[in-house]
């Protein structure tokens, strides 16, 4: 996926140069923010093509290396919404994107108008590469309803949640976020689309959907968990985002939950905070280990990928995928604090 990825952008890079070379700093940026994750997204796709029973191909990585452009895109325009300053370890793209202005007015919003532009460029980088992996038109045209899907699926999520930021935290509603904003992207539309260009069964992609959507919830409760209790220096990621920004996660809504009036109080006067002390972190975590909220999240997590793996139990799938699909699912919900 690394190889594939760096073949796509390095011309792409090229290409921005040749028109001006002060293109530059967004070219760096798209650069970073393509050469490195998790490549999750990526791997389910590839391995929903290869539990229909296709062979290995070439073409197919190609394929599944879109989804992390798709990806790249996603964190981008996350973290303009965030304001977020740090991901795996380096500065954000609009943060980055500042050292370009260093003349005339307002630098910061310029700097976050150019890292927005540069997700939407991944995200056109992403149809450009999977319509050009090299798989059979006809291939392609299977899955091509299936993007607009994701496309469409992921914008409801990201919407939904600064919709509910700020409001009063509600476990289902946080849910909900969750759901489309990270599992399906993550987990079911990757598999749904590997699976569709190997011209799969339906019954195949319904065996995707228990087995994504679940995995995909314990992911990002794993990322909550992270985002909170995360060590920066493993992470790569700020501890404070998903506090000072009132982001509606499960954990914090099911602190809320189970908290007493004295605490909900504390709660209050914490989140939403743009910058938060060490003390004030350290007390909002405080709260939701009291509470039991951390533990519950714990045991969401577990439940979720038992459901996950269970799913693929009864589907006949070729026992590399199958193997592959399960380590996975610990692959994917297991990242150290």
């Amino acid at each position: 996926m690394d190889r594939e990825l760096a073949r796509f952008v390095a011309p792409e890079a090229e290409a921005l140069l040749a028109l001006d070379a002060e293109l530059a700093p967004l070219v760096d940026v798209l650069t970073a923010v393509t050469a490195r994750g998790k490549r999750l997204r990526s791997a389910f796709c590839y391995w929903g093509w290869r539990a229909a029973g296709r062979p290995d191909s070439d073409a197919m990585v190609r394929a599944a290396a879109s989804m992390e452009l798709v990806h790249a895109a996603a964190v981008v325009h996350d973290d303009i919404i965030d304001d977020s300053r740090l991901r795996h370890g380096l500065p954000t793209a609009h943060l980055a994107l500042r050292e370009a202005f260093t003349e005339g007015k307002r630098p910061k919003e310029r700097a976050r108008s150019m890292a927005m532009l540069a997700g939407d460029l991944l995200m056109a980088w992403a149809g450009q590469m999977f319509t050009g992996c090299g798989l059979p038109g006809a291939y392609l045209a299977q899955a091509r309803g299936l993007w607009a899907v994701l496309a469409r699926e992921l914008i409801a999520g990201e919407a939904l949640e600064l919709l509910h930021t700020g409001g009063t935290p509600d476990v289902r509603r946080s849910l909900k976020v969750i759901r489309y904003k990270t599992a399906k992207y993550t987990v079911e539309h990757p598999l749904h689309i590997g699976a569709a260009l190997a011209g799969a069964d339906p019954a195949l992609r319904e065996v995707f959907t228990d087995y994504g959507l679940p995995l995909g919830e314990a992911f990002q409760l794993r990322d909550d968990l992270i985002g909170l209790f995360g060590d920066p220096a493993t992470t790569g990621k700020s501890n404070t985002d998903d506090v000072s920004t009132a982001r509606p996660t499960a954990l914090i809504a099911l602190a809320q939950e189970a908290a007493t009036p004295a605490e909900r109080r504390e709660l209050k006067s914490l989140i939403g905070r743009r910058t938060l002390t060490a003390d004030q972190l350290g007390r909002v975590r405080a709260v939701v280990e009291r509470t039991g909220a951390r533990d519950r999240v714990e045991s969401m997590i577990t439940e979720r990928v038992e459901v996950a793996v269970g799913a693929l139990g009864g589907a006949g799938l070729p026992r590399t995928a199958h193997r592959s699909l399960t380590g996975l699912a610990t692959a994917a919900t297991s990242r150290p604090d």
